[in-house]
């Protein structure tokens, strides 16, 4: 099997077009773990983040946990073909690299709309010679170009997992009727994973939250649990259910330290296409 190495946007044609100006999500997120592609619009909408929700960094950390878990939790159980939606900066270890460590010959397309990512996809595109990475440049809101995108990777007769870790919170509307486009492609056998933001734990900061992203140009969404639960209508979800990211299947791994559901504000689950 090849390995891939392709980065395209949504048409096809790499495209780098950066406004170091404006913050971006994926940018403050690489700050709140710790990371260095960062600019000072993205450090400052982040400090003012951090200002009104002083659980920023603790969410961060939780996600990628969740992350990695669910991905090692799907790869074990035989899915060997992945889609990484909001991949944001790398951050090792990322998507490809958890699930080829179980399986060198697994396939991942990433999707992310920061451009700076697509300068740092080639450190995503490292994967194993066995396996396939690949990169597209396209947003969330583009369910029908990442799929396409995807298809000249990805066997779409065979089960394929979708992360969209902490990224649906970006899309105030309409998120559930994206899923769903992505969901209605998937084959039997495939898994979704989520993990979302939700004021149910931190109501008062959580609230600050969004307003603060909202007024960086990244309009943010909460969700309580029902609304979260709705993105895995008919599939069927993978034991505990649904419930606070680092309480997804913990595991002894010392990058997942023990947190509260206010440290985590964010609610996880997986699912699998019946």
């Amino acid at each position: 099997m090849a390995v891939g190495t392709a980065h395209e946007d949504a048409d096809g044609d790499p495209e780098v077009n950066l406004d170091f100006h404006v913050p971006h999500s994926a940018r403050m997120y690489d700050y709140f773990l710790g990371g260095t592609t960062n600019f000072p619009a993205d450090r400052e909408a982040a400090g003012r983040a951090l200002a009104v929700f002083p659980y920023a960094r603790t969410a961060a950390r939780a996600n990628r946990g969740f992350m990695r878990r669910s991905v090692r939790h799907l790869a074990e159980s035989g899915i060997r073909q992945f889609i990484d939606i909001g991949t944001g900066i790398p951050t090792s270890p990322n998507l490809h690299e958890v699930a080829q460590q179980i399986d060198p010959r697994a396939r991942v397309v990433y999707a992310d709309n920061d451009p700076i990512v697509l300068i740092h996809a080639e450190a995503l595109l490292k994967g194993a010679p066995e396996g396939v990475t690949a990169y597209v440049q396209a947003d969330v809101t583009q369910p029908e170009a990442i799929l396409e995108a995807a298809r000249n990777h990805l066997d779409f007769s065979q089960p394929i997992a979708l992360s969209l870790n902490a990224v649906l919170h970006f899309v105030p509307e309409g998120a559930h009727k994206i899923t769903d486009v992505f969901k209605s492609a998937l084959p039997s056998g495939s898994a979704l994973a989520v993990s979302h933001l939700t004021a149910e734990f931190a109501p008062e900061e959580t609230s600050r939250l969004t307003q603060v992203y909202t007024a960086a140009g990244t309009p943010t969404r909460a969700r309580d649990r029902n609304e979260f639960a709705r993105f895995f209508d008919g599939w069927n979800l993978v034991d505990p259910g649904i419930v606070p990211t680092p309480r997804w299947r913990p595991d002894d791994s010392s990058a997942d330290e023990p947190l509260t559901d206010a440290e985590a504000s964010c609610y996880a689950a997986v699912a699998i296409r019946p």
